[in-house]
């Protein structure tokens, strides 16, 4: 069975985040959670606080044991990217592009 969870319009760009799921893809879902809590990084706070949305999401609809869970699929996908403009010398015009991103995490059940 596969458990979701998804956060969409995060501020951080895809690529910083990539970084970090790389890290806990295919981890037990409570070990990804664990090592999570330790990396300096941004991206892995908010990779944090999905994956226990994914883990919640087992406990109360389905009553499964998130010690069996594994995480099958993270990815982080582009967002909208924010337009802003900074004043650059002689009055010239510096874009500024701020990037978003959505993030999706898939659990499943090891099979034994």
């Amino acid at each position: 069975m596969e458990i979701k969870a998804s956060t969409p319009f995060l501020s951080i760009s895809p690529q910083k985040l990539r970084l970090v799921i790389d890290k806990v893809r295919g981890l037990g879902a409570e070990q990804a959670v664990t090592v999570l809590q330790y990396m300096p990084q941004k991206g892995a706070e908010l990779v944090q606080k999905t994956l226990k949305s994914a883990i919640a999401n087992a406990q109360n609809n389905f009553d499964i044991d998130p010690s069996g869970l594994y995480v099958a699929s993270i990815m982080a996908g582009d967002g909208p990217r924010l337009k802003r403009m900074k004043a650059g010398a002689r009055g010239r015009y510096k874009p500024r592009v701020k990037r978003t991103s959505h993030l999706w995490v898939v659990l499943k059940e090891r099979e034994e």
